[in-house]
């Protein structure tokens, strides 16, 4: 049985894509960028250690868009000659980059912290200026992660929710702060500088979590268990499926590829029926599951999941020839019109098709035709067909 594939998507939408993500980055990158300046001025006047460090952590967000719009703009080019599945986990690579620059932010504010904490004198003094600018950050950065969210779902694209996510923790991270700075106000200096470790810990936090996911997908890690189940159920679902095995899946950007061996319930189907079959399954993998963008479909007329039994059973050309010398006693022979090969069960089970005048014979030709066959190698019975 044939192949079934398709992928979602065509270059017009790739590059509607691209141009989308590069038009949301754009803006959270003015966003990051004043809200960096400002939280590191703030802090330098106010004289807080934890609003430096989320300044620090929101201008680091300006190299998370620039990698944003890069991996985007390579990963939705066109398949080539050398990349057939085409360049979309130039997006996770991405992110790898990406978890890796937070992990080297986290790790200076989070050693600059620990350094002050056990310095008293090194110990900053913030002022309730501190406090505002940390606010405002919040109320921004929620709205930019809501923004940047909206926009992240509709494309499916994973690296762009990444880059909410930033702005959803800088909104955290901005919290910690007002605890921080309202501590030091309140007489307890050093709990600035716990929070500034805490705000080193979250960024951290994050760096190795997308740093897990992207390599994850860089191995071919599949989908998880649920996602894999609703693939299985909707293949169920099509009539003519008795079973599947092999199913595997596979990550690739904000898409899912899947591979899966269907077993039919009638294996003598014509191979255009099979293909039929095939191409229902896959049409609605792609409509269900949001993010199954690619399917590869292998039709199995039995179960092969152990092993092949026809493997070794010759092809079309010989296995004609081998017949024909078997059946050179047999004079209806000649009026045969066509023959159909069925492999199965570890034999080649030959459907002959002949002149409807000879119909009143059919039970004599049968075994005129099968005896041959008992003592043959690779052959097992033959069914007759009248047209």
């Amino acid at each position: 049985m044939p192949l079934a594939h398709a992928a979602k998507g065509d270059g017009s939408s790739r590059r509607e894509r691209h141009h989308e993500v590069r038009r949301v980055t754009l803006v959270g990158a003015g966003v990051d960028l004043a809200l960096g300046i400002g939280k590191l001025a703030a802090g330098y006047v106010a004289q807080s250690q934890a609003l430096i460090a989320d300044g620090v952590h929101s201008l680091s967000d300006l190299l998370t868009d620039a990698i944003v719009i890069f991996a985007s703009r390579e990963a939705n080019r066109e398949a080539d000659a050398e990349h057939p599945y085409g360049h979309a986990r130039i997006e996770t690579a991405g992110t790898v980059g990406l978890a890796i620059s937070l992990l080297l932010v986290a790790t200076g504010v989070g050693f600059d912290a620990v350094r002050r904490l056990f310095d008293p004198d090194l110990l900053l003094r913030p002022t309730v200026l501190a406090l505002w600018v940390a606010l405002g950050s919040v109320v921004v950065k929620e709205a930019l992660y809501h923004y940047t969210m909206r926009s992240a779902r509709r494309l499916r694209s994973e690296l762009l929710a990444a880059n909410a996510w930033h702005s959803r923790s800088d909104a955290v991270s901005s919290l910690v702060v007002i605890a921080g700075v309202g501590g030091a106000l309140a007489g307890l200096p050093y709990v600035d500088a716990v929070a500034a470790v805490v705000v080193a810990a979250l960024i951290a936090r994050i760096g190795i979590r997308l740093a897990w996911s992207s390599v994850g997908e860089l191995i071919d890690t599949g989908l998880d268990r649920a996602r894999v189940d609703a693939i299985s159920s909707a293949i169920l679902e099509v009539d003519g499926v008795a079973a599947l095995h092999t199913l595997r899946t596979r990550r690739m950007a904000g898409k899912a590829l899947v591979d899966v061996h269907i077993l039919l319930r009638d294996p003598r189907l014509s191979v255009s029926e099979g293909h039929q079959i095939s191409e229902i399954a896959r049409a609605r993998l792609i409509e269900r599951i949001e993010e199954v963008s690619d399917v590869m479909v292998h039709i199995d007329p039995e179960d092969d999941e152990v092993e092949h039994a026809t493997m070794g059973l010759p092809l079309r050309k010989s296995a004609l020839s081998a017949l024909y010398r078997l059946w050179e006693e047999v004079p209806e022979s000649t009026r045969i019109e066509e023959i159909r090969l069925h492999y199965l069960n570890g034999q080649i089970n030959p459907e002959i098709i002949l002149p409807v005048s000879l119909v009143r014979e059919a039970d004599t030709l049968r075994a005129r035709f099968n005896a041959p066959l008992a003592a043959a190698d690779h052959f097992g019975t033959v069914s007759l067909l009248f047209r």
